[in-house]
């Protein structure tokens, strides 16, 4: 039986507001820039002594072991605000002082907001040994300083983003959609009944003469590209490219063939396709790893860039935020019903954000 939990339902307006936020950004940039199956070794837990928390003078770790603070020229810092940083220079200073221990690098800034015209979020895809998910096989990690592990490298300007998304967004980029399905919405689901972190609706209503409504949660209206950050789970079609339920599982796939919205989740559109999950796998094949070989449990390490030392108060903060959402258990009530990424998979895959001293060089 598919779980469920309490979650606060997004009105209509708080619903496009966010989705406003995510259509301002280019979330999930592809190319040489989406799995070895290593789980962390809980036996080699072992706390990071105080000694070896400032690891550099500019590059040190925070008490619960969770946050590393990157301390950077304003000049430097500011690039990553006008989406000109440069990810591959972080990753190679994580790996001057971290084992290639992590699937995926998570890169916050310090900011309250998002500045003017800059992404909620972004995906920086390093590699894709997946088939059978749209996407060809490719290794770019060794540009990053990984020696083979790292999948992914992800931007959050706002920490509170952990809490709110598009976290769960940014990470669904290194499975979808990358023409696993029909889009007119680059990288997202677009017009289609996937309901899920990368767009599309739950239900569809035919309202005649080419004319449809869609809707997510009962509730008129959908985002093309996101659907109201950490607020919902993963759709059947996001789960399936994880490896987390087998093809039997897969739903056929629903989408709006020259769509043009009228607002509001309505739009009409020349036709409704409909993909069966058989024309899906023999366009693609079979997903390989396979759901029974599939990696279900994934390591990341955590950057915050600042211009000077963050308080060790706001650390705590933002540690805290990531122990919720990597814990395989419902996030406390501050999270207000928003989903961690254990309760999105229901319950199928994890991640650990916990460093220690087996992960230091």
């Amino acid at each position: 039986m598919t779980p469920t939990y309490q979650k606060t339902a997004l009105t209509a307006v708080q619903r496009f507001l966010f989705i406003f936020l995510i259509i301002l950004s280019s979330c999930g940039k592809d190319g040489v820039d989406d799995i070895i199956d290593t789980e962390f070794n809980k036996e080699n837990e072992v706390p990071i002594t105080p000694n070896d928390t400032e690891l550099a003078d500019d590059f040190i770790l925070d008490e619960s072991n969770r946050v590393v603070n990157f301390i950077l020229p304003k000049s430097e810092y500011d690039k990553y605000l006008e989406d000109e940083g440069d990810f591959l220079m972080i990753s190679k200073k994580v790996y001057e002082h971290f084992k290639d221990d992590f699937d995926f690098i998570f890169v916050l800034s310090n900011e309250q907001q998002v500045p003017v015209g800059l992404y909620a979020g972004i995906s920086y895809k390093v590699q894709n040994d997946v088939e059978g998910i749209g996407s060809g096989i490719y290794n770019g990690s060794s540009s990053y300083g990984s020696e083979g592990r790292l999948k992914s490298v992800i931007h959050l300007p706002v920490p509170g983003f952990i809490v709110n998304g598009p976290f769960l967004h940014e990470i669904a980029h290194y499975w979808g959609n990358q023409g696993f399905i029909p889009t007119t919405v680059g990288g997202h689901w677009g017009y289609a009944n996937v309901g899920g972190q990368l767009g599309g609706f739950d239900e569809l209503v035919d309202l005649g003469d080419n004319r449809y409504q869609g809707k997510m949660e009962g509730e008129n209206g959908f985002g093309t590209f996101a659907n109201g950050g950490n607020s919902v789970p993963y759709g059947n079609l996001e789960l399936y490219l994880m490896g987390l339920i087998d093809v039997n599982e897969l739903d056929d796939v629903q989408y709006a063939e020259n769509p043009e919205t009228n607002g509001s989740g309505k739009f009409t559109a020349n036709n409704i396709i409909t993909l069966t999950t058989a024309a899906l796998i023999s366009e693609h094949g079979s997903r390989v790893p396979s759901v029974q070989n599939s990696q279900k449990e994934f390591n990341a390490i955590t950057v915050i860039l600042s211009q000077e030392r963050i308080p060790d108060s706001a650390l705590a903060n933002i540690s805290t935020n990531l122990e919720n959402f990597a814990r395989k258990s419902a996030p406390d009530n501050s999270w207000n019903g928003n989903y961690n990424f254990w309760q999105a998979t229901q319950e199928k895959a994890s991640i650990n954000i916990q460093l220690s001293a087996a992960n230091v060089k």
